[in-house]
């Protein structure tokens, strides 16, 4: 296990994102999100002119990430425009390790405010989820005035300066937004975001049955270093407490702990069990699956139309997730979950652009 701890602290590129529903259905509208540093202006591309203002490789980098989460959250390209216009003010679309007080980020975003652990809000996926978190949670921010959603986000002790920045937010907004824009969320939707904004439904009541098990000796991670960096996240946080509402490093809950573990892979997933099963693309069944897929039950509090417990497949026949209460982050079998799986999500195919055809051999 010490192989696979370290393993797991190891920084990959983010990969192709994907959308669906439940193991015997696939999901329209799938997203083929190509990596954050793709169209040549990532870390080590060339600066470019977008609207009136030149960015160099890294703002655009860093632009780029924070539009392609709002569009893998199905957000409207307000969001992003907001989003952007903050990280502009905030940051210059720098990643900076300082600021004002404990302030970190690209949206000097503050851990003693509830943002996040200071490593949380310097991952450029992790603070554009949580920006667009406590965005979407206002009553009518879609229409606010230019700069008022923001401030009301951040409480800045400069409020001005949002507003001037949205016409250069938008232009960025339309060089990276992928496909039609997107309806305002529902407020029932929202809602279901914000309360488990905190977490995973179950509170640490899975009704699976529990069977703990150990790794054998002959286990090995995936090939493909984006899921492996994400199984092996997954698997470094065995014995972890489960705690409802937690997004990690010391604890987690069942949906926190499956988007901590991508997120470590350069990967935006979204929050909560209610949207995560709408992640990635469907798999059609049991026999497809594949290490670093998020398989999903309904939990002692959900349905199978809404499920309220997932984990993750970590290859071998096996399991990883935030239990419960009594016996947090935990390994399981494949089979003990059987019974109960009502969708399967695979948020990347890893290497190559299309998903595998085939499932675990090893099973």
């Amino acid at each position: 296990m010490a192989g696979i701890g370290a393993a797991a602290y190891l920084l990959v590129g983010v990969p192709a994102m994907l959308i669906g529903t439940t193991v015997t259905a696939a999901h329209a509208g799938a997203i083929d999100c190509t990596s954050f540093q793709h169209a040549g202006y990532g870390p080590g591309g060339v600066a470019q002119q977008i609207g009136d203002e030149t960015y160099s490789a890294e703002q655009l980098a860093n632009a780029q990430t924070i539009v392609t989460v709002a569009v893998q959250r199905r957000l409207p390209k307000r969001a992003a425009v907001l989003a952007l216009a903050t990280a502009l003010v905030e940051s210059n679309l720098r990643n900076v390790v300082y600021g004002d007080r404990d302030s970190l980020g690209l949206f000097q975003q503050r851990p003693s405010q509830g943002w996040g652990t200071p490593e949380q809000v310097v991952n450029p996926v992790y603070a554009a989820t949580a920006f667009y978190n406590r965005l979407i949670a206002l009553p009518g921010w879609q229409s606010m005035p230019p700069g008022v959603a923001e401030q009301a986000v951040q409480r800045s002790a400069f409020p001005e300066r949002y507003g001037p920045r949205e016409p250069s937010a938008a232009a960025l907004t339309e060089r990276y937004w992928q496909g039609p824009d997107n309806p305002v969320p529902p407020q029932d939707v929202v809602a279901q975001q914000v309360h488990a904004a905190a977490g995973c439904p179950d509170k640490g009541r899975s009704d699976l049955d529990l069977d703990p098990t150990k790794l054998p000796e002959n286990f090995t991670l995936p090939a493909d270093p984006k899921i492996s960096a994400a199984v092996s996240y997954a698997l470094a946080q065995l014995g972890k407490p489960y705690v409802w509402g937690a997004e990690g490093p010391d604890g987690y809950d069942c949906s926190g702990l499956m988007q901590a573990a991508w997120a470590h892979a350069g990967v935006a997933i979204s929050r909560t069990t209610y949207s995560q099963v709408h992640d990635g693309v469907a798999v059609g069944s049991l026999s497809q699956v594949q290490a670093g897929d998020l398989v999903f039950i309904p939990g002692a509090d959900g349905t199978p139309t809404n499920p309220g417990h997932v984990g993750m497949y970590v290859g071998h026949g096996y399991m990883v997730d935030a239990f419960d209460e009594d016996h947090g982050v935990i390994l399981t079998t494949l089979d003990s979950w059987t019974p109960k799986v009502v969708a399967i999500r695979r948020v990347t195919s890893g290497s190559s652009a299309h998903a595998p055809v085939g499932g675990d051999p090893q099973l």
